[in-house]
């Protein structure tokens, strides 16, 4: 098991509320590390969660904490700010979009899907983005890349069907779970490419937290229309240390650290690290949920980064691994 010294764990902490306090180069790469590890876990922690509760309590409770941490990070580093009507409106939209239908693709999925399947699906993210570029904005793809959406493509089929191919032929690939994961993965493809504006006119805590709140208010909606709060008493210890690790580490500290992380580390560097997201699930998954490690699937996995790489290869993209990660 990996362990942090509390030491390290306080540096993160402080900086989280004062980010002047610390602008060194090695915390930056070991706060983009700790995004990256704690986004791969999240896949394993929402399995764990789901195990005792419905999806949306999952989100609802998410998200719920990592609001007021991010708020707290945002008046602490006295970033926030009213913003306009039409702003607003644009925030609604993102929060709706990389929240509420994102998370509810991902909560659901994972019902039947396996946190390892998730996490090498999810990584194709930068593939839609790819795809994306090419229909609305078109950019031409060229051969390498191309070639980087064939093998991606390749790699999630050898994924979600274990290497069956019966069930290739036959239709059947994967589950329910699977195929809500994969929406999720242009979806969020979708956000990311909508976020950029924000970022350039906003500091990435004060974006977040407008974004992360309103999608957090559309999730409450979806929360007591269906089972409301008295699902949440039926957490057990393990489901609180589950929901837990997703509010205060994937969706408060692990955004906080990205953007500072972004801010002294070339997007071209950062971008590597996201590589480092599935592997951590596979074996996070392996040793929490038990989930097999076979050989097919681990196969797929390597082609999806391989393909992923093909297409994020060009320097002047990479740039689009900042919104990348999907957790």
């Amino acid at each position: 098991m990996l362990s942090v010294s509390p030491k390290i764990f306080v540096s993160f902490v402080v900086k989280a509320f004062h980010p002047m306090l610390t602008q060194n180069r090695l915390l930056a790469y070991l706060e983009i590390l700790f995004a990256v590890i704690v986004w791969g876990a999240s896949f394993i922690a929402t399995k764990v969660a789901l195990r005792d509760v419905s999806p949306i309590t999952v989100v609802w409770l998410r998200f719920g904490m990592g609001v007021v941490i991010l708020g707290a990070a945002v008046m602490a580093r006295k970033q926030f700010a009213w913003v306009s009507r039409k702003e607003l409106g644009y925030f609604a939209v993102l929060g709706f979009l990389g929240i509420t239908f994102h998370q509810w693709l991902q909560s659901n999925g994972l019902v039947t899907a396996q946190a390892t399947t998730t996490a090498w699906i999810v990584a194709t993210t930068p593939v839609f983005m790819a795809l994306l570029g090419m229909l609305v904005l078109k950019e031409t793809l060229g051969a390498g890349r191309a070639l980087g959406i064939a093998l991606a493509a390749l790699g999630v089929l050898l994924v979600v069907t274990r290497g069956d191919v019966r069930a290739l032929a036959s239709g059947r690939v994967g589950t329910l779970g699977d195929v809500l994961v994969l929406i999720s993965a242009p979806n969020w493809a979708i956000f990311s490419t909508l976020s950029r504006r924000g970022l350039q006119t906003h500091p990435a805590a004060r974006m977040m937290f407008y974004v992360m709140a309103l999608g957090w208010l559309f999730t409450t909606v979806l929360f007591f229309a269906g089972p409301g709060l008295s699902d949440i008493g039926r957490l057990t210890f393990n489901g609180w240390l589950g929901a837990g690790f997703l509010g205060v580490f994937c969706s408060g500290l692990a955004y906080i650290f990205w953007y500072d992380g972004l801010q002294l580390i070339p997007a071209s560097q950062v971008g590597v690290f996201l590589y480092i997201e599935p592997l951590v699930a596979v074996v996070v998954a392996a040793i929490v949920l038990r989930e097999p490690l076979s050989l097919v699937t681990l196969l797929g996995g390597a082609t999806i980064l391989l393909g992923v790489w093909l297409v994020n290869r060009p320097a002047e993209k990479v740039a689009q691994a900042q919104l990348a990660s999907a957790d």
